[in-house]
């Protein structure tokens, strides 16, 4: 088989290229070469999708399948599709649960309703971003367009440093502050499981929307953090507190505390999707403890969570430690 990655040196795309390498595939990516590096063997096209004539790179080509995870400009997105018409049969876009609209209630589906967004949009917030891709992919390629709505992603490579905040914020030891319920379910999906699913439907040339995270619950905070402290091997001890009393304290969810939104919260609906379109097209997902250990041992070898290839730095997740001090003085357990 043939890939074409859009990208391919970030984390979803890194996780994708390394999917189809470990299948023997012949993998092109293209990228403008500034951020990151491919394994031995893939082959390389420079180009500035963004700029005029910055495709041209891709002329002449052909492949099997093309994965694209950007999440700037809608245009972008059409603009490259466009160019590859001719050459590949088959569009995988990876997008995002933050295309729905709101309100959204719990359990949603992917025939809720999402932003409205232009396929040749500029660059705007990521939701509509995403949304814009999104119709972008189908206005060009119709039913031969997957769009994958990951929601949180975790494992090897994040580069946005939720699970990596808890793993140092662990191996540093001492007491943790922990969200609660410890039985709170999370839904999530390990980049690798991304990789491999949509690498899979997109061979056979499934179309159409799908919610691609594991099932509620796949595992909980308490699963997730006993997992972080097995694999750091510290002797940090977890501080479970209740929810209600963080949220008075002030503490974000999502951001403050990353991958915890408790119950009630108005995002809560992002880690209780309804997935099952995706299970039943062979999603699986594996043991959250693998998830942990694989990213801890990443971590140990890079040292820090690599820069977002491509945008702009995100602000960094996770409480800092002066402010988690003031919280475990002041919170009853």
């Amino acid at each position: 088989m043939r890939l074409l990655m859009l990208g391919g040196t970030g984390f979803v795309g890194g996780a994708v290229v390394n999917e189809a390498v470990r299948r023997g595939w012949s993998v092109t990516v293209f990228n403008r070469g500034l951020h990151g590096t491919a394994p031995e063997g893939v082959h390389r096209l420079r180009g500035d999708r963004t700029a005029p004539d910055g495709l041209a790179a891709l002329a002449g080509g052909e492949w099997d399948l093309v994965v694209d995870t950007w999440d700037g400009a809608p245009r972008a997105v059409r603009d490259a599709a466009r160019a590859l018409t001719g050459a590949v049969p088959h569009y995988v876009y990876v997008s995002s649960g933050s295309v729905y609209a709101p309100p959204v209630g719990l359990g949603t589906d992917e025939d809720a309703p999402v932003f409205a967004a232009g396929a040749d949009a500029g660059d705007g917030d990521y939701p509509h971003n995403k949304a814009g891709g999104e119709r972008a992919a189908v206005e060009v390629f119709g039913d031969r367009a997957l769009l994958v709505r990951a929601g949180l992603i975790l494992g090897p490579g994040e580069d946005i440093g939720r699970l990596p905040w808890w793993l140092h914020r662990i191996a540093r030891g001492g007491e943790a502050l922990a969200p609660g319920p410890r039985d709170l379910p999370v839904q999530y999906v390990d980049a690798r499981d991304l990789a491999i699913w949509l690498l899979d439907r997109g061979i056979e040339g499934v179309g159409g929307a799908y919610n691609v995270v594991s099932r509620t619950g796949h595992t909980t905070m308490g699963e997730l953090l006993d997992a972080a402290v097995a694999a750091t091997g510290a002797t940090a001890t977890l501080r479970w507190t209740d929810p209600d009393a963080l949220l008075a304290a002030g503490v974000e969810p999502w951001n403050d505390l990353p991958i915890w939104i408790p119950r009630g919260h108005e995002y809560r609906w992002l880690q209780e999707r309804d997935v099952e379109r995706a299970h039943a097209a062979g999603l699986t997902c594996r043991p959250v403890a693998e998830t942990v250990a694989d990213t801890w041992r990443w971590l140990r070898e890079v040292g820090r969570v690599p820069a977002r290839a491509g945008r702009p730095a995100r602000a960094p997740v996770g409480l800092a430690p002066d402010r988690e001090a003031a919280l475990l003085a002041a919170l009853p357990a």
